[in-house]
């Protein structure tokens, strides 16, 4: 499948790519200079991949907290917060974001590769009255983030860019939010698909460089930013990822008892942050971590930090070999290299 701004990152010489079924621009200038011009200027991704769904109705607040981890009551209009659907293990389904536009409409963005998944679990949860619609064919999303996305932001629509995150308004014909996904300030701006291309020429005029998956991937980790797929599964839980800040136990919808019972009897293992300690090949997913010459887990996803200049890497460990400072060795091609367990976030501001 290709965006309504494939022939834009052709165009601006995009090495395109397979990504969960899309065709999308890994690099355009390189890895290296996109990841830096998003930590000290501008960038712009295509994010148009994603899916948007629209849920209304005068219960909605209702069936959504029934079926999500986060309190959905929680948020006032145009006010976001991101959350989890989930399986009846309490594994993840997929993690999205919820937006509420007014008090009885909502949108939800979702990853690409689980619109259909997720579409069809929702919908098989319908009740009366809840309007849903997957409406991911209709709008593309363009993800404006760095230092400078404000001066973006003001060329764009001659006002300031909201400066909270987690923030949603409406423009014409479409939506602005401030997620984001990189750890940098910045916002999202969701078009309708006919205007992808003229939207993607007004910031790229406004100064943002064009960014691909490459640089996406790297800026997130460097945040420890799980990936769904990579760092989360229908295997592990929500609490093992590090993201209990976004579980509600104290209301009732799937996966919710699994994961109160975890909470009483223990996780088996958590997702933490490692660095390479020594000069390594660079990091990977899937590459064998171990412990004392026992081999405990695998890399979720991996990554030379082009901010840091070192090899980091995310993997669920046991609790006896998660704690920072934890020595850990690495595997890459047959050959062992020292890392450690470190706190997350692997990038921090000065």
């Amino acid at each position: 499948m290709k965006t309504p701004l494939y022939n834009k990152h052709v165009a601006a010489g995009g090495r395109i790519v397979d990504f969960a079924g899309w065709e999308m621009p890994v690099q355009y200038s390189g890895i290296l200079a996109e990841h830096q011009a998003v930590r000290e200027k501008v960038g712009v991704f295509d994010i148009s991949h994603m899916g948007e769904f629209f849920v209304r109705g005068a219960g909605a607040v209702a069936w959504l907290d029934s079926l999500l981890t986060n309190r959905v009551a929680k948020l006032g209009n145009g006010e976001a917060q991101y959350s989890l659907m989930l399986n009846d293990r309490g594994g993840v389904i997929d993690d999205l974001i919820v937006y509420r536009l007014s008090a009885d409409e909502f949108l939800l963005v979702v990853n690409a590769a689980k619109i259909d998944e997720d579409a069809a679990w929702l919908t098989s949860h319908l009740v009366e009255g809840i309007v849903f619609e997957n409406r991911s064919a209709d709008f593309a999303a363009l993800a404006v983030q760095g230092p400078e996305s404000d001066r973006v932001f003001k060329a764009l629509f001659d006002a300031d860019m909201p400066a909270e995150r987690n923030r949603v308004q409406a423009v014409t014909g479409g939506y602005v939010v401030t997620t984001g996904y990189t750890g940098e300030s910045g916002f999202e701006w969701i078009v309708p698909a006919p205007e992808a291309e003229a939207a993607w020429d007004k910031v790229v005029a406004a100064g943002a460089l064009p960014c691909g998956l490459g640089a996406r991937d790297t800026l997130r980790l460097e945040m420890c930013y799980p990936l769904n797929g990579s760092d989360l599964s229908p295997e592990q839980t929500p609490l093992e990822a590090g993201l209990g800040f976004f579980v509600d136990l104290e209301k009732s919808y799937p996966g919710r008892e699994a994961l109160a019972d975890q909470k009483k009897s223990g996780l088996p293992a958590k997702l933490c942050a490692i660095r390479a300690t020594e000069k390594s090949p660079p990091l990977r997913p899937h590459y064998p971590v171990w412990v004392g010459g026992e081999l405990v887990s695998e890399t979720t996803s991996g990554a030379l930090s082009p901010s840091l200049g070192y090899g980091i890497a995310m993997a669920y460990l046991p609790l006896h070999a998660s704690a920072p400072g934890q020595e850990v060795e690495i595997e890459v091609r047959g050959k062992k290299f020292r890392a450690c367990v470190q706190k997350k976030p692997f990038y921090q501001k000065h």
